[in-house]
């Protein structure tokens, strides 16, 4: 199938087919793992695109151009971890740089922020639902780089996205988010005007919890050569077999989203209705507060649930003690259902006053809902909702 027949397909069979086509030596329907440092030269210099497996790695290279495809990219870099991804964007700015970046995002990156590149660039983080403010902020400090998370991890805020690009490409600001939570198939930031889209790999768009990776997607051709270079210089590029097996787990993506979307939305409506809950938070909600804002740039609502419970730290742990189905694990996005406590896990490396300021409070309770049956994982936060005192 041609490229151009190709750009026309719909995310579901872009997954398989993007990246996807038969080995030409070959024949072999599934492409074959590359696993090789080195590539033969024919003279010095001459080869046939392929150098060195940190440089460029034929598995690697369909993945890349699967990956951008469903953010409707022209370029795609694939990393080691979503942090590293992070990092090879923080240093393609100026040293001294400004950022301006959502105050609720996840542990990860803010940690990368406030105990690397806080000595290598200024790192302000502001409220990026409240577009006034945005506007000020920019207009104030004149930033390289605005960083935004929506939904938010773990509060699951919504930023408008469009409307935030909007209002830098004004200042000549570049915009990033991070598409973690919703992946390709819910949300295209480039489309909304945005000019990187951040991935972690290693949660939905892998989706089965063995692997670690980042990606970003662009379609400036200058700040894509800068990124690679930095990439092939400081090293964090993806196996060729990790590339492979999120070659294969990306196949599934669009099944296993809307089953994501479809047990998390019918356990938000159980949480929210159950009396040992105070609180829930879910785009597809209508008592969420950005509500009208998620229909309106996503296409679903995702797999992610933000709960309060009625009690304090020790409730908490009780209840995370006791579920059965849920993992008590970090991470999320895989078929697995995981729950976990970002106070104490994910986000432990943000100060607790940090915490407590914007709700990141000790009876939070994050669930990545998996694609098990429904009726069992329902019953499970019943039950164990039941022995709460």
């Amino acid at each position: 199938m041609n490229k151009k027949k190709l750009k026309g397909l719909k995310l579901a069979s872009k997954v398989i087919h993007v990246g996807g086509h038969p080995d030409p030596e070959t024949g072999a329907v599934m492409p074959p793992i590359y696993q090789t440092s080195t590539y033969a030269q024919s003279s010095p210099g001459k080869h046939k695109g392929y150098e060195y497996t940190r440089s460029h790695n034929p598995t690697r290279s369909r993945l890349e151009e699967c990956l951008a495809s469903l953010e409707d990219a022209n370029y795609c870099v694939v990393t080691a971890s979503g942090i590293s991804a992070a990092t090879l964007v923080l240093h393609s700015l100026p040293a001294g740089s400004t950022i301006l970046c959502g105050d609720d995002v996840y542990g990860g990156t803010y940690r990368l922020l406030t105990t690397v590149f806080n000595e290598i660039h200024n790192i302000v983080f502001i409220n990026t639902t409240d577009i006034k403010e945005v506007e000020g902020k920019i207009s104030e400090h004149r930033p390289s780089l605005i960083w935004l998370e929506t939904p938010t991890n773990p509060l699951l805020k919504i930023t408008d996205i469009e409307k935030v690009s909007a209002i830098a490409k004004k200042y000549k600001v570049k915009t990033l988010v991070d598409n973690t939570f919703m992946s390709p198939y819910f949300q295209n930031p480039l489309k909304l005007g945005a000019d990187i889209v951040l991935h972690s790999m290693t949660k939905y768009i892998n989706g089965h919890s063995d692997v670690v990776g980042g990606a970003l997607m662009l379609n400036n051709k200058s700040l894509y050569t800068k990124l690679w270079k930095l990439q092939n210089s400081t090293g964090p590029s993806q196996s060729p077999f990790d590339s492979w097996l999120v070659l294969r787990g990306i196949k599934t993506l669009a099944i296993r989203m809307e089953a994501h979307q479809r047990n998390a939305l019918a356990i938000a409506k159980f949480l929210e209705s159950h009396p040992k809950v105070e609180k829930v938070l879910y785009p597809g909600l209508k008592s969420h507060p950005h509500h009208k804002v998620a229909k309106k740039q996503m296409s679903g609502f995702g797999g992610m649930i933000t709960f309060f419970l009625k009690g304090d730290i020790k409730t908490s742990k009780k209840f995370l003690q006791r579920v059965q189905l849920f993992s008590l694990a970090e991470s999320l996005g895989g078929v697995e259902s995981l729950i976990e406590h970002p106070a104490i896990m994910t986000h432990h490396s943000i100060p607790k006053n940090v915490r407590e300021e914007i709700g990141i409070t000790d009876n939070l309770i994050r669930l990545s809902v998996g694609i098990e049956s429904i009726d069992d994982l329902i019953e499970d936060l019943d039950n164990t909702l039941n022995t709460l005192n």
